[in-house]
């Protein structure tokens, strides 16, 4: 697939992206477009589709109508397995850990996950080496190499978030999707998460879900507002915190200006 010019774009492109269940649409008709390095940020009312829309770009959740591309290739028909190969790596609100497994395992087996000859690197012992000095990597990263030989289940919860994330980003992804990523984290693991981020190489690009607005503006050069599963706003961080919209749909600030108080927010 190539543009106008002739040329593949580059990053991830969404037209149309419709998700329905039942008589609910939890995602209606969004587009979205991440360039290559791109930090941007989803937010919304709790119920507003955003976790959803990440299913969608993972491969969890098929879209009913619409396109997901990335550089130029459409992955609209492939499932989950194809998309993370492809450069397409998440963390959930749930982080997803092997419990029974210590923290440098979680990390080995994420590696070997991405292997490209995954199904001999358990034999191989230079490639277990690979994976192992990969997890290693990863270890120091996310802040748990004091804690690399502890079982996951002994983890606290924001732990093992950081544990779910250095999951995701030993696939070396093109495009790293979080759901709610500071969900849970202690003020210094933020930090860690948010020099984790600044870190990353220019080429990836961040999409993330996050309530914490403070946060966001932190870290997301473009935001995209959610109401009802449909995109109300796509701007400039500062100008789509400031909209009048979307301080009335999101934040609520009708009520909060008569109380001048801080309203409290929450997602799906």
């Amino acid at each position: 697939m190539t543009d106008d010019s002739g040329l593949v774009p580059s990053g991830l492109a969404l037209s149309g992206l419709t998700r329905r269940y039942g008589s609910l649409t939890a995602v209606d008709g969004v587009s979205l477009d991440l360039a290559t390095g791109a930090r941007h940020a989803v937010i919304g009312p709790n119920g507003a589709g955003k976790s959803t829309l990440l299913n969608l770009i993972a491969g969890t959740a098929r879209a009913q109508r619409g396109r997901v591309v990335l550089d130029g290739r459409d992955l609209t028909r492939a499932g989950p397995a194809r998309r993370g190969r492809l450069g397409i790596a998440r963390s959930f609100q749930q982080p997803s850990v092997i419990a029974d497994l210590t923290v440098r395992e979680n990390l080995v087996m994420a590696v070997w996950r991405h292997h490209p000859r995954r199904r001999g690197a358990w034999r191989s012992p230079g490639r277990y080496r690979e994976c192992a000095a990969e997890a290693e990597r990863q270890l120091e990263a996310v802040g748990l190499r004091d804690l690399a030989s502890a079982p996951a289940s002994a983890l606290s919860h924001g732990q093992r978030r950081l544990l779910d994330l250095g999951a995701a980003l030993v696939a070396r992804p093109r495009v790293l999707l979080l759901d709610e990523p500071a969900a849970g984290l202690t003020d210094e693991d933020v930090e860690r998460f948010v020099e984790l981020l600044g870190g990353l190489p220019d080429e990836v690009a961040v999409l993330l879900v996050e309530h914490n607005t403070e946060l966001v503006a932190r870290l997301a050069d473009t935001v995209t507002v959610l109401v009802e599963g449909r995109a109300l706003v796509t701007a400039p961080t500062g100008e789509a915190l400031s909209h009048p919209a979307v301080r009335e749909a999101y934040l609520g600030t009708a009520a909060a200006e008569e109380d001048d108080e801080p309203c409290s927010n929450s997602a799906d």
